[in-house]
């Protein structure tokens, strides 16, 4: 029952929205709120930044895009502001076709498609509502009625710019059932939908010899012909191509560079002047963003053929990569998956990240950098730190490879290797070793992979298994950590005690004895020495540490052992390599003893109730890693 309440608010909702009135009436409401003229780029554009922007080392974040793209904020920042802003601003950008290129499953559709859900959603709201008059085909701006002569005078007093003529349609209505008065023309709110060709078009290519020109832009309904007398007479054409009914939104051209060259012929004018041709009427005046996407080597080709120079100009390209960040590919998959049937599977942890750390490795390109590999720059771009780089090598790796992520394995093919893996098992739950599994066996199944292909990702593949072998051990070594944090607290404190006495030239006192002992070396070394902190390096690694403290102690703010990516590394593994034989031989007795076996069943649960591992999951990866221990 509260469904159908739910029914009720909404039709109720779409009776509150609705308005119609006179052209008299209409402005009115452009003189109280003059963005409902907003021309088609500038809604967008107020649109997405309306979702809210946000700034993220020197990079802005829309959130509009948050929830469908990851990994492309640089990409999309640039969308935003090189082509949006000034086509929102009449700046001649608003003109031309936007060409997103970039490798298959890469997020050209997703985007576009964000783009016509984000506009129906929008153009229900105040910010983004829009008019039309009443019965014209093409959803027309009611502030067309006003003569061209009379527009100046309307800006003055208005502050509003009119741009755009009367389509054949409304200039006739005008005279045949208004007789003229522009004052008693019919306004209707209309709400941008592309299931009701409103604002909204899409256009795909199929065989030039069947497509007709007029998927484009309208035909004449020979019908009528003898009722109206002429083919050049409004009444008698359908002004339902997509170019017609997509004005005031946006038109997807989907793989437009497929396309039969008399199609593209349609875009020169609206490209340059924003009107078309249609039938036997003047140029139409079309408000809306033509959007394309297409791959590297159809662009290729297309840019290769003189017979289309007249269109180069007036696209401008838009490159969507593939992600290169692994958190931000893993956020994909598990996107995929709240898409598929896999929903009630249980992934083990780290799963998707080896998945993800091999997708990535594919897409990166390797480095000149001395000291760099395709390791350390996967870990840089994901915001690791990496001794002996920082963050702000990153800029200088990325021009390094500018062509850097439009090529390498493509997130579908990862989840179609997760559902193949889904169907070989009998249980409920996948580990990252399952998901390696499946990735190299697809590699066989490729058709289009060759030989060197298959060894570079078979490579990349070894590497993800070493990167889980890695996580994997951590993973079990601190869950068999009892009270970890606190033991982790105690060492670091002891830790820092000592570089403080180290660095100030002091001594330390012994809580008990009240003696005065020197700094201990012998510890300082053994937790320094576990993230290769050379015996010369030592002094300056303990005072950045002292640097860093007195940083946070200056603003308030609490420093401990987490706020130093490689001092939390070095605890850890201090830690770890003191339980290193504890887990070796727990995990890896055959028939273990009461007291091991409690140990394990502990650790099971550990892992279980704070880490997300199921039974299954758990029991493997403890004896998966009491084989690595044992090598």
């Amino acid at each position: 029952m509260d469904f159908l309440k739910r029914l009720e608010e909404h039709r109720s909702l779409e009776k509150e929205l609705a308005w119609e009135g006179t052209f008299q009436e209409y402005l009115q409401i452009v003189k109280e709120r003059p963005w409902v003229c907003q021309l088609a780029h500038a809604r967008i554009y107020n649109m997405i930044r309306d979702a809210g922007v946000e700034e993220i080392d020197g990079v802005k974040r829309y959130k509009f895009f948050a929830s469908e793209l990851f990994g492309l904020d640089k990409t999309l920042e640039k969308l935003v502001e090189e082509y949006f802003h000034p086509a929102a601003r009449r700046l001649d950008v608003r003109k031309r076709i936007l060409l997103l290129m970039g490798p298959v499953s890469g997020g050209k559709s997703t985007l576009v498609a964000m783009l016509k859900r984000g506009l129906e959603k929008y153009s229900r709201t105040d910010r983004g509502a829009l008019y039309g008059i009443k019965g014209c085909p093409m959803h027309e701006e009611p502030l067309h009625l006003i003569p061209r002569e009379l527009r100046p005078e309307f800006e003055k007093e208005y502050g509003v710019y009119v741009e755009g003529e009367l389509c054949p349609y409304c200039r006739m209505m005008l005279e045949t059932e208004y007789d003229g008065r522009i004052e008693n023309v019919r306004v209707e709110r209309i709400f941008l939908s592309e299931e009701n060709r409103v604002g909204i078009g899409t256009f795909t290519p199929s065989d030039p010899k069947s497509q007709d020109i007029a998927d484009l832009t309208g035909s004449v309904d020979f019908s009528t012909i003898a009722e109206y007398g002429s083919e050049s007479d409004p009444r008698a054409y359908r002004f339902d191509g997509e170019l017609n009914i997509a004005n005031r939104g946006i038109m997807e051209f989907q793989e437009m560079l497929k396309c039969d060259e008399k199609f593209l012929w349609n875009l020169l004018s609206l490209s340059q002047e924003g009107n078309f041709k249609a039938g036997r009427f003047a140029l139409i005046y079309a408000d809306e963003m033509i959007v394309a996407h297409t791959n590297e080597n159809e662009y290729k080709a297309f840019i290769s053929n003189k017979k289309n120079e007249a269109l180069h100009s007036r696209i401008i390209v838009m490159k969507i990569p593939y992600n290169l960040r692994v958190s931000d590919e893993i956020k994909i998959y598990e996107k995929l998956i709240r898409q598929s049937d896999l929903k009630d599977i249980h992934i083990a942890p780290h799963a998707l990240r080896v998945a993800a750390i091999f997708s990535v490795l594919s897409r990166l390109k390797e480095s000149k950098k001395q000291g760099m590999d395709i390791v350390k720059k996967m870990k840089l771009y994901d915001g690791e730190d990496v001794e002996g780089f920082k963050q702000k090598d990153v800029a200088e790796l990325q021009n390094e490879a500018p062509e850097e992520g439009m090529s390498g394995v493509d997130p579908r093919y990862v989840i179609n290797r997760l559902s193949s893996a889904l169907i070989r098992t009998s249980t409920r739950c996948i580990n990252a070793l399952d998901v390696l599994r499946a990735l190299k066996d697809g590699l066989d199944q490729h058709p289009s992979i060759t030989g060197e292909e298959r060894e570079r990702l078979l490579n990349f593949i070894s590497i993800a298994r070493k990167e889980y072998d890695e996580i994997a051990k951590k993973e079990v070594q601190k869950a068999f950590v009892y009270s970890y944090e606190e033991s982790a607290r105690i060492l670091f404190d002891n830790y820092l005690d000592n570089v403080e006495a180290y660095c100030n030239g002091t001594r330390l006192k012994d809580p008990i004895t009240d003696e005065e002992l020197d700094p201990d070396e012998k510890l300082m070394r053994s937790i320094e020495e576990q993230i290769g902190v050379s015996e010369n390096a030592k002094k300056s690694f303990r005072e950045e540490i002292l640097i860093r403290l007195s940083s946070y102690a200056r603003r308030g703010k609490k420093f401990d052992y987490t706020c130093h990516e490689r001092l939390r590394e070095a605890v850890e593994k201090k830690l770890f390599a003191d339980l290193k034989d504890v887990v070796k031989i727990t995990t890896s007795t055959r028939t273990p003893d009461a007291e091991q076996l409690k140990r394990i069943n502990e650790v099971s649960n550990k892992l279980i109730s704070e880490y997300g591992y199921c039974a299954v999951c758990a029991n493997e990866l403890l004896k998966y890693v009491g084989s690595l221990l044992n090598r």
